[in-house]
């Protein structure tokens, strides 16, 4: 539905441009826009590539471990019923770390990772568990204690000071993740009352 939705804007914006006479800023338009798609992918594949070997070298390193340790009182009340030395659980904590760092398109291979041990757990069943319900929740409402990506995306576009947007990123992540939690746990309590 959604790329019917974008085509027709995109149809509707070509059509109009033509009517109004403005083809030749619509032409001009399109190539400076390609220009500066290819520039910022360029950008944050370095930015991506860089902390995504950091997270690599974390794993190989133990690092995994000693997240999954500091964590586990945070995460273990979230997860009840996951051992903390399971691959799920160190899946989680490294998708939860990434996150913090603002790294969602690093977090997303982890988190995958992540729902696959999960689903595993479920015995594959077309049913998702309480903990992927969380976990679903808590990866998509993230807590970005340094918002690694939007910082490069703000200094790529030219702003003196791109993380001077600290302290409202923490406010708004940190109240989405705790509504988000709050309705999730709430409804798989009430689910298993049920």
């Amino acid at each position: 539905m959604l790329n019917y939705i974008w085509s027709g804007i995109v149809l509707l914006s070509v059509v109009c441009s033509i009517f109004l006479g403005n083809g030749e800023k619509l032409s001009a338009a399109i190539v400076d826009s390609g220009a500066q798609t290819i520039q910022l992918l360029l950008t944050l594949a370095g930015v991506m590539t860089l902390w995504s070997g950091i997270m690599k070298i974390a794993q190989e390193s133990g690092l995994t471990a000693l997240f999954a340790k500091f964590f586990s009182p945070l995460l273990h009340p979230l997860f009840p019923r996951l051992d903390k030395d399971s691959d799920a659980f160190g899946s989680i904590t490294m998708n939860i770390t990434a996150n913090l760092l603002g790294l969602g398109n690093t977090a997303t291979p982890l988190g995958l990772k992540a729902m696959r041990e999960l689903s595993v757990m479920n015995g594959h069943s077309d049913t998702a568990s309480d903990e992927m319900i969380v976990f679903v929740v808590m990866n998509t409402a993230s807590l970005q204690l340094i918002p690694t990506m939007l910082g490069s995306l703000r200094q790529s576009y030219g702003s003196n000071s791109p993380f001077e947007i600290l302290i409202p990123v923490w406010i708004c992540s940190a109240c989405a993740l705790s509504v988000a939690l709050t309705i999730a746990v709430g409804l798989n309590k009430r689910k298993r009352r049920l």
